[in-house]
């Protein structure tokens, strides 16, 4: 693929071997390239002996979205985020439901760090930036030089990943980074190795790592044949439990895309799983499917509706805040675990 060079920089995380190979030291594949090749990613390559990405600045997909389609529900609910997403991806997912950017080679647009900043400054409604419908990790050098700056201004930064990165440029770039939803796509080790191309453990990590430093939302899109059991629902309830109990969990309903022609999840195994899953955890939600109980923040202690959604839009909120600055149910005290301000609807 040619590439523009407004588009090429070189890269964070990489180090050179013998004879003019370099290895990416990004995400879990650490690719070794020859001059030339480009990795798994599509967007890192070999250019004379040095690793560079290929999509610098290469915005393919721009929009104002809620906060709660990424989907963060404990997260300033009610807000909006600037939307941006690139192009290329180090998972191979076969449902992928953005594959166009993912996997295609979509119609893109400079934009530099400094323009972000622009666009934000005419979006009043925005609460920040979030780094989304391709994978962010593979834009690495341009999602943490817009998060710096996007931070220093006072806006939030949000990261909607596949989690497939490793640990030290993970690390170096949560200090900019104030939520993420991560796709916890299996639980299966042989999932990930032979339908993803990834590996599992590495996923892992990173949601506990993340979940120590930043707000961390979890979604699992439930696939007809590929991870549709009880069995491996709660095994990643009971996963996500043992980082915290508090971390939000989205099940979402997977419909076919891409190569994958398998029939929607069924509704009934999709309420089954939600039952099960709130075994475990306080805070489960239902994705790809209009609900009032799957998209409604209860109190965990006494059962009453805080938050009430219809789809992506914030129809009620029922909460107070004490003196700390903590949310709190107003019917028994419970304290909530909502980051940030809550924009109440208007009446």
């Amino acid at each position: 693929m040619n590439v523009s060079e407004e588009f090429v920089r070189e890269a964070a995380a990489y180090e050179r071997l013998p004879d003019g190979r370099v290895r990416c030291l990004l995400c879990p594949h650490r690719c070794t390239l020859r001059e030339g090749q480009t990795g798994l990613c599509r967007v890192r390559r070999n250019v004379g002996g040095r690793l560079v990405t290929l999509n610098y600045g290469a915005v393919s997909s721009l929009a104002v979205d809620p906060v709660e389609k990424k989907p963060l529900f404990h997260f300033y609910p009610g807000h909006f985020l600037l939307s941006l997403g690139t192009w290329g991806c180090n998972l191979h997912c076969p449902f992928c439901q953005n594959w166009e950017i993912a996997h295609g080679t979509p119609p893109v647009r400079f934009f530099s760090p400094e323009d972000v900043l622009a666009l934000l400054d005419r979006c009043p409604e925005c609460a920040g930036v979030a780094f989304t419908y391709s994978e962010p990790t593979v834009w690495y050098e341009y999602v943490r030089d817009t998060a710096r700056l996007v931070r220093a201004r006072g806006g939030r930064v949000v990261l909607v990943t596949n989690g497939f990165i490793e640990e030290a440029p993970l690390r170096e770039l949560l200090p900019y980074v104030d939520a993420m939803n991560v796709d916890l796509k299996a639980f299966r080790p042989e999932t990930y190795r032979r339908v993803l191309r990834g590996r599992l453990e590495p996923v892992l990590r990173t949601i506990a790592l993340a979940a120590e430093r930043v707000h961390v939302e979890v979604t699992t899109l439930l696939v007809t044949g590929m991870n549709d059991s009880l069995e491996e629902v709660e095994e990643i309830a009971r996963f996500l439990a043992s980082v915290h109990p508090e971390i939000p969990f989205h099940l979402s309903r997977y419909f076919p895309a891409y190569r994958y022609t398998e029939p929607p999840t069924p509704v009934d195994f999709l309420l089954r799983a939600f039952a099960l899953a709130r075994r475990h955890l306080r805070y489960v939600y239902l994705g790809n499917l209009r609900r009032a109980d799957g998209e409604t923040t209860f109190c965990p202690a006494c059962g009453s509706p805080l938050l009430v959604r219809e789809g992506f839009t914030l129809r009620e909120v029922h909460l107070e805040r004490d003196d700390a600055g903590d949310w709190r149910c107003p019917y028994c005290g419970q304290k909530i675990p909502i980051v940030g301000e809550v924009l109440f609807p208007r009446i």
